[in-house]
């Protein structure tokens, strides 16, 4: 009996080891606080940083994340002891709808953060792992802001990241802790970089100084000239500089992109023409600066991209090419050459708006748009619009449990 006890003790502790390393055991009692409507506000706003898993007890995704959080935030509260430094928090989304659908909510579990109570555009997409978790809220602990010890710092800038630059008499101001919340929320769009003290000083002739450098090396530095007491302001300011108008797609945010839910406008091009996509740049700002909000200006790179440019009947050596991708269908745009003809590629995207792109596929152009004596063929044309082919990064049903439109829409 004793040999049998002693077995049996060694294999629970062998067991707990493994259930240690693969995440799914959780020693001592996790620090997970459950929101409502009572306290998400206060929580939040008083939390450096939060993650917060948004989940549903009937989903599998969610019951499979619940023991690999909790365990993540046990090496958060460890390595950061500090309560309101990192806090884990949940939220049952059928306990509390109103919460799910001010955070539009769409899938199960979404592990979304949060900054001193402003939620974090970009999600945790990462591996659902203790290691990898914990990782995650160590790289939202680095300081975004890089401290400038000389001003020959700012001839060695990568040139080819976008660079905010700041100028500040002391670190403990108010100005500067404005300047280091905006590089917090945008830490993921833009290197963030200051000096103070006597490093400064040439540069603040007026007072405390922001400037910003855009990719490029002969392109003009922009000065930011509201006031840094202000953090909407500054805020606003430095997000227009941050995140471009036409914004890369990769395999890494192509998720994110997609589940923003709004149609594509896609330039393709090999990765050394940045000639067309200075183009494709300069008109989308030109034409199509009143329809953001209702489409993504996006820039691809032909050979990773390949396999969308097949669906479409291209290949790279045809880039560049624009096209819409509207999650149903893919729309080619005709001859790139005509991108400077006053209003064609505005009337591309009207097009897709008014149904005319996916009328003309099925229906031939219609009759208003025929050229003087072009015959009328009478007959439907027997064609169809290449199906989407980026609606193929949207959120997996092998990962997530997707919430469908007809189901209460949280």
């Amino acid at each position: 009996m004793k040999l049998l006890a002693i077995s049996l003790s060694l294999d629970i502790r062998f067991f707990t080891g493994v259930l240690l390393v693969m995440g799914l055991s959780t020693p001592g009692q996790a620090e997970i606080t459950s929101l409502d409507s009572g306290n998400i506000d206060d929580v939040l706003n008083n939390a450096g940083v939060a993650l917060v898993n948004f989940y549903a007890d009937w989903c599998r995704f969610s019951q499979m994340l619940h023991p690999i959080f909790e365990e993540s935030s046990n090496i958060a509260r460890e390595e950061f002891p500090e309560t309101k430094q990192v806090v884990f928090a949940r939220v049952d989304c059928d306990q509390h709808s109103d919460i799910a659908q001010r955070y539009r909510i769409s899938k199960y579990p979404t592990l979304k953060l949060f900054r001193n109570g402003m939620m974090m555009k970009r999600e945790y997409r990462g591996q659902r792992s203790v290691a990898a978790i914990a990782d995650f809220i160590r790289q939202q602990q680095v300081d975004p802001v890089k401290e400038m010890k000389s001003m020959e710092e700012v001839n060695t800038l990568d040139r080819s990241k976008r660079n905010v630059i700041a100028y500040f008499e002391q670190r403990d101001s108010d100005n500067y802790h404005t300047f280091e919340k905006v590089a917090n929320i945008l830490r993921d769009d833009c290197t963030f970089l200051a000096a103070f003290g006597a490093v400064s000083e040439a540069e603040r002739f007026s007072g405390d100084n922001v400037i910003y450098k855009p990719v490029g090396e002969s392109v003009p530095d922009m000065v930011y000239l509201g006031s840094l007491n202000n953090f909407d302001l500054t805020y606003a300011w430095a997000q227009d500089k941050c995140v471009p108008l036409v914004r890369e797609i990769t395999f890494e945010n192509g998720e994110e992109l997609t589940e923003e839910g709004i149609p594509f406008l896609i330039l393709f091009h090999v990765r050394e023409d940045t000639q067309s996509l200075e183009k494709f740049q300069h008109e989308v700002a030109r034409q199509l600066i009143s329809e953001k909000g209702s489409i993504n200006f996006l820039h691809a790179d032909c050979e990773k991209f390949r396999h969308p440019l097949l669906h479409i009947q291209k290949t790279p050596a045809d880039c560049p090419v624009i096209a819409i991708d509207s999650f149903r269908h893919m729309y080619v745009y005709p001859d790139f050459k005509d991108l400077n003809i006053p209003g064609k590629l505005r009337q591309f995207v009207l097009d897709l708006h008014s149904g005319k792109l996916h009328r003309e596929f099925h229906h031939g152009p219609d009759p208003t748009d025929s050229t003087p004596g072009q015959e009328e063929t009478g007959g439907e044309v027997a064609s169809s619009p290449p199906e989407s082919s980026f609606q193929k990064l949207a959120p997996s049903e092998t990962r997530y449990t997707i919430l469908s439109r007809d189901r209460d829409e949280l």
